[in-house]
């Protein structure tokens, strides 16, 4: 049974740094697109930012160049390095893989890790 594990979430004030981790059993996981969402309350999710298959990746604007998106195949795990966080960061990250092979889609979602930037 595939399942994403989110861990490294936490307070940290203004400014401050945290690390994500999503550790996946999703096989094989270089096949897959990974990426982090975020949920607030009052607040529709939202793509963070996306890897591809082949490197590729994307973010939403409100955190360009301060959010970084990489994966380590050979540990199937997809990490989002934040720094200069700010209040309006506070969400739940949700890690998110998925797959598309011709018309099948398989996708998958962690139960998310807390974030909270506050001082």
């Amino acid at each position: 049974q595939v399942q994403l594990v989110e861990s490294g979430g936490g307070l940290v004030q203004p400014g401050g740094s945290l690390t994500l981790s999503c550790a996946a059993s999703t096989s094989p996981f270089n096949a897959y697109t990974m990426a982090w969402y975020r949920q607030a309350p009052g607040i529709r999710r939202e793509l963070v930012a996306r890897i591809t298959t082949g490197g590729e990746t994307n973010y939403a604007e409100s955190v360009k160049g301060r959010f970084t998106i990489s994966r380590d195949n050979a540990k199937n795990t997809v990490y989002l390095r934040m720094v200069d966080l700010k209040p309006g960061d506070t969400a739940l990250y949700l890690c998110n893989a998925r797959r598309i092979l011709a018309t099948d889609v398989w996708e998958y979602w962690g139960q998310g890790t807390q974030v909270t930037v506050s001082s």
